[in-house]
């Protein structure tokens, strides 16, 4: 057994090998998903890997975030396992312990905590991340098959489908012109600062996606040609399609249904396209009612629960920061 914690360390066909044969495989756990994260230079990452036999057979690429510097910066500071770790089918629980172990080691003393937001099925291994010191928390996402274009629209809500068809007749255009882009983000930065409240990835990350292969945006434009709201998705190859940001001036142009088209839209090109599955990115906690939960429901997809793995690193300062949060987020509103 080898353990890697350097990302030059890492043959990049081997990582793509396991991507390819991984159950558990996600786009964001990629050689160019590490790529892109390294060129932009917007965000600490750590990439650690295992060895089995000379092959890797685990590995784990996560992203080191706080909101803002200073005070807030220290109480936020988390390590974010998107998609899940890239496991191997027949990794053994040797090989998983010391990859995890290896993780938490590495990032003890960058962050707080350590979380898993698993987009597939991870319970085959949970007592040995359970071992490890992460505990299980459930969340609920949405799949939608996107195997069979037929049924796409059979799926959907039937409410849905009258609004997709009045939007449409009312003259809703679906574009991917970049041109369209800062319109876009200016309505997401909106978005997150009066309503999700949260830290919203600078413009460039997004500039830096639409060259890029396996990101495709979505645009809603309304008659006049005015941006009024979209999709970014990301995409597996063409297994799985990821619904990344989303946004839409639903009260202004309340006739045009912007995000329920920008959903849409981006749905159906997952399954023109010949793609396995699209993946909605999170539906909440079964502890709490969320609107947005019932919104993605309704686009036909089957609710799972793969949930999350958490590890805190710093017991004290992670819950005297989640009350630290809290005022801060009232205070915003």
């Amino acid at each position: 057994m080898k353990l890697l914690t350097n990302p030059a360390d890492i043959d990049r066909t081997q990582w793509q090998a396991l991507v390819d044969r991984s159950p558990v495989a996600s786009i964001f756990q990629t050689p160019e998903m590490y790529n892109f994260y390294a060129e932009l230079q917007l965000y600490d990452t750590s990439v650690c890997a295992v060895e089995e036999n000379g092959t890797i057979k685990g590995l784990v690429l996560c992203l080191i975030q706080s909101e803002g510097n200073g005070f807030k910066g220290h109480f936020t500071a988390r390590a974010i396992i998107n998609g899940g770790p890239l496991l191997d089918t027949d990794i053994s629980s040797e090989a998983l312990q010391a990859l995890l172990g290896i993780t938490v080691n590495t990032l003890r003393r960058r962050c707080i905590y350590i979380e898993t937001r698993n987009l597939n099925d991870y319970s085959r291994w949970q007592k040995t991340f359970e071992a490890c010191g992460f505990c299980y928390e459930a969340h609920y996402n949405f799949h939608i098959d996107t195997s069979d274009p037929v049924q796409i629209d059979k799926r959907i809500d039937k409410s849905r489908r009258r609004r997709i068809r009045r939007a449409t007749e009312a003259g809703a255009v679906i574009s991917s012109d970049k041109t369209h882009l800062p319109a876009f983000y200016n309505i997401l930065a909106d978005l997150y600062h009066k309503k999700i409240h949260k830290p919203l990835p600078p413009y460039s990350l997004f500039e830096h996606l639409t060259d890029l292969p396996f990101a495709r945006y979505f645009f809603v434009l309304n008659p006049q040609g005015e941006v009024i709201g979209g999709q970014l998705i990301l995409m597996l190859g063409q297994r799985v399609g990821y619904a990344w940001y989303c946004c839409g001036l639903d009260r202004e142009q309340h006739d045009l249904y912007p995000s329920i088209m920008a959903n849409y839209a981006a749905i159906r090109y997952a399954a023109d396209h010949g793609f396995d599955r699209y993946d909605m990115m999170g539906a909440g906690s079964p502890k709490e009612d969320y609107g947005v939960r019932d919104f993605k429901a309704q686009f036909g997809g089957t609710l799972v629960e793969h949930g999350r793995f958490l590890h805190i690193n710093n017991q004290i300062i992670y819950y005297l920061g989640k009350h630290v949060l809290k005022i801060l987020n009232v205070i915003k509103k």
